[in-house]
This record gives structure tokens, sequence and C-alpha cells, in this order.
């Protein structure tokens, strides 16, 4: 009972690090004003509502892992990983090839204002540069608490997201003047810093010896 209550714990913590970041950027975006908040606001319900299936993805390795462990063969878990992330970096390579070139016809589904729209396409479109990368991330970061490693994904998305997300997309949009184009890059340079944080810690393998 009390594994399962600190791994459920720790996996809260872990989700709520993630999430509450956004509310951060939408403090740094209403520096910009209304309309900013507004397109970055549809811009991230299109985005979070294409990552449900790489979510999905990401918990299916997670299970593989936990699986693959559990029977005492840590290599195939480990390749079940990598294919899982290879599957949903062409999932979400596509997902944001669309949101490249059919942003402005995806956010007109949820405005017409013009000075609100531009800043709905530039989220979309930017953001999506990092979706490569991040289909790796949501995938690692699963696999580690499928391995019961539920404290490494939390240290990593603690640093990523709010020692480096937070702090660079202020330094961008704010005091470099790039406006949320500014914070719409820091958010993209986040996703592909997670993958390749979460993709070295990995490889080291220290999860492979973990016991739930």
């Amino acid at each position: 009972m009390a594994r399962l209550v600190r791994l459920s714990a720790t996996g809260t913590f872990q989700v709520f690090i993630g999430m509450a970041s956004w509310i951060g950027l939408v403090r740094i975006i209403s520096s910009f004003g209304s309309n900013a908040v507004a397109g970055y606001t549809f811009g991230l319900r299109v985005i979070l509502f294409a990552l449900l299936p790489s979510w999905g993805m990401a918990n299916a390795a997670a299970t593989m892992v936990g699986q693959a462990l559990g029977a005492g063969n840590p290599d195939r878990a480990e390749r079940a990983v990598w294919q899982a992330g290879f599957y949903n970096m062409i999932f979400l390579g596509i997902v944001g090839l669309c949101f490249i070139f059919f942003a402005p016809q995806i956010i007109w589904f949820y405005t017409d204002v013009p000075d609100v729209a531009k800043y709905g396409v530039d989220c979309l479109r930017i953001v999506a540069y990092g979706f490569l990368f991040y289909a790796y991330g949501m995938v690692l970061g699963q696999s580690f608490n499928g391995a019961g490693d539920t404290w490494t994904p939390t240290v990593i998305n603690l640093f990523v997201f709010w020692l480096w997300e937070i702090p660079l997309a202020y330094i961008l949009g704010v005091q470099l003047g790039w406006g949320p184009r500014g914070v719409f890059i820091a958010m993209t340079i986040a996703f592909s810093t997670l993958a390749l944080v979460s993709g070295a810690v990995f490889r080291l393998g220290r999860w492979k010896g973990k016991t739930v």
C-alpha cells in the first residue's frame, strides 16, 4: 500500500509540473494583451487534442516496459520503447506538417478575428516544429514510469518546464522583444530539450534495475 501511495503521489506531482507550466506561460503571454492570450489558448487547445493519441501510445510503451521487466527481459523493454517512440514520431510528424501547412484553416474554426488568429497560427506552426522531438520525449517519460522510476521524469519535467522553458520564454518574449513568438519558440526548444535529456538518461539504463 505504501508503494502504491508513493508511486501515485510522485506521478501526480509529475503531471502537475507539466500542466502548471502552461499556466506560467499564460502569465508571460498576458503581458502582450488579450489577443495574444486568446490566440495562445486556441492554439493550445488544438495541440493538446492532437497529443491525446500520442499519450495513448506513450502509456502503451510504459505497459510494455513493465511487462518486459517483470519477465526479466530489460532488452525487450528497451527495444519496445524505441519502437514506440519511432511510431509516435511518425504520427506527430504528420500532425505537425498539418499544423504547419493548414494552421490558418484550423484556427479559423475557433476565431475569425485577424488579431487573434495570427497568434494562434504562430502557436501551431512554431510548436509543431518540436513535435518530432516531443514524440520521443513523451514515450521515454512514460517508460520510466512503467519501470517504476517515477522520480526521474518528475525531475526532468521540473528542470525542462520550470527552470528552462519559463525563464527562456521570458527572455525571448519580453527581454529580447520577440513577443508571443518568443514564447512559442521557447516551448519548441523545451520539447526538444525534454527528448534529448530523457533519451540521455534512458540510455544510462538505471531504470532497468528498478523494482516496484
